[in-house]
């Protein structure tokens, strides 16, 4: 049997590498990745895109390569033409902007890769109810099924 498929969104790999933060919400969001990443990882097949892999190369340097090696341990998947129709057909029916293209970039690879979900802490374009009724209604009429868009918090409950 097959373990379930999980997109690694960059906010995953940033929140397990970096330094511990004074703030008790950001505290919270790397314990609950470091919990799912020690624990819980093994369970799922781990998938990435180049997309996730530039934007963890921005920044220190140091960082950078603490998050690109997490990243390392996920497959690679393609930005493939349907993903870049899909995420261009999510940037204008949700309105995002230009500068947030990404996270529409990343939905989509994830939708059109089939995967069962898609792990984030990004909760103002990504992990939001009010966000994910509506891509989810989009990646519908589309002809893909939405991944399961979660944080670890999530996941941990499972």
């Amino acid at each position: 049997m097959s373990k379930p498929s999980v997109y690694l969104e960059t906010t995953i790999p940033s929140l397990l590498t970096a330094r511990p933060s004074k703030d008790a919400r950001l505290a919270g969001m790397q314990a609950s990745v470091r919990s799912w990443w020690v624990n819980q990882r093994g369970d799922f097949d781990l998938f990435a895109s180049p997309i996730v892999i530039a934007e963890a190369q921005v920044g220190d340097a140091e960082m950078a390569a603490a998050r690109l090696k997490c990243i390392s341990e996920a497959a690679l998947l393609t930005v493939t033409d349907d993903a870049l129709d899909l995420a261009e057909r999510l940037v204008r029916k949700m309105s995002l902007p230009a500068a947030k293209r990404n996270d529409a970039v990343h939905l989509a690879v994830a939708a059109t890769s089939k995967l069962n979900y898609l792990l984030t802490w990004n909760c103002k374009h990504l992990a939001n109810i009010d966000i994910i009724t509506k891509v989810e209604a989009l990646c519908e009429q589309a002809g893909y099924r939405c991944p399961l868009i979660c944080t670890t918090d999530q996941l941990n409950a499972k």
